[in-house]
């Protein structure tokens, strides 16, 4: 911990945020070090043009609560970012703050009232997902008389068994499903961290099937691949529920109105489980959720599912300037 008269400079302290702390040490994903990025870039800018200092002179303690408030403002009234794009922002920077007020003992006080700058509260909307009989019907979209029609079905069932984000599912290797006395699959998750979950035994015969028509079945080989032998991306998967979903709209075509995602098969698990009965911390395991408050909202989902339920067993009531060369803080940034 650095006294303060050897306090590192403030352009130092991002540069080693991002290489010592988020890259080497917690082995953050490139999305999130992309996220903190973009967040320090606009910060900058931003600050810049606030208090008319330039990048070269600026220091941790003129990184207080009032300029971050107005950062937060900025990005609400003129870039019109919602509550979570702000509040995505603020954890940016409250991590970097946290950091810095190991190596800067002179900004202690100022890091403080930093750190108590609120997050926003919102309403969040309720998740979307579908009927056990509308999941039926997309599970059966594909055709299963062909090679892809019977790895699109291998993928859509590995989706709504565990619950998994479609990257998890698109990383999925060959060794990572085990089809034994104990079906299971292990994903890897965000943050990367690792969770098996027991397959239903339709997935496990699913993938079974599926694993004797692939071409390559080392361990490291994927899962799901592509027609040209590599990993499917996430949006290759996407684009095959669209598929799957389009051929589900015969017996279903109310599914044409709404946005049917590979996140919306996600929450259809968890609510499925739920409604089945199983407790919230063991679909946050299932899910892979960090924290079983996540899990929360499918539990307000399915109380305001109810709750519209019996409401219609009751009447309702009425009711360009000259070009300036990037200060090389930002050019380091630009290059992450």
């Amino acid at each position: 911990m650095a006294d303060g008269s050897l306090s590192p400079s403030f352009a130092t302290l991002v540069q080693r945020f991002f290489v010592e702390h988020l890259q080497r040490h917690r082995e953050v994903s490139p999305r999130t070090i992309a996220a903190y990025r973009d967040t320090f870039q606009l910060l900058l800018s931003f600050a810049e043009k606030h208090t008319g200092k330039p990048l070269m002179r600026f220091q941790l303690n003129d990184l207080n609560a009032k300029l971050i408030l107005s950062f937060l403002d900025y990005l609400e009234r003129e870039r019109k970012n919602g509550a979570r794009t702000r509040n995505a922002r603020l954890a940016a920077l409250r991590s970097f703050l946290k950091y810095a007020a190991h190596h800067d003992l002179s900004a202690v006080q100022v890091i403080e009232h930093a750190l108590a700058v609120p997050m926003k509260r919102f309403e969040r909307r309720l998740v979307g997902f579908l009927t056990r009989e509308e999941m039926r019907a997309v599970l059966e979209g594909p055709d299963p008389t062909t090679w892809l029609g019977q790895r699109d079905r291998a993928i859509l069932a590995t989706l709504y068994n565990t619950g998994a984000r479609v990257s998890e599912v698109a990383g999925l290797r060959v060794a990572d499903v085990i089809l034994d006395a104990s079906p299971s699959v292990h994903i890897r998750g965000k943050g990367r961290k690792q969770r098996s979950v027991p397959l239903w035994r339709t997935t496990a015969d699913l993938l079974r099937a599926w694993k004797r028509r692939l071409p390559r079945t080392e361990a490291h080989d994927p899962l799901f691949p592509n027609r040209g032998g590599a990993a499917m991306s996430r949006s290759n998967i996407t684009q095959r529920l669209s598929l799957a979903v389009s051929a589900a709209l015969r017996e279903h075509p109310q599914l044409s109105q709404r946005a049917i995602s590979p996140h919306t098969i996600r929450h259809t698990t968890a609510m499925h489980l739920l409604q089945s009965g199983v407790d919230t911390s063991v679909i946050a395991l299932w899910l892979g959720h960090e924290s079983p408050a996540t899990t929360h909202m499918y539990i307000e989902a399915d109380l305001s599912m109810k709750e519209r339920a019996l409401n219609r067993l009751k009447p309702q009531s009425p009711t360009l300037g000259r070009y300036k060369p990037p200060h090389q803080l930002l050019q380091f940034l630009k290059n992450l």
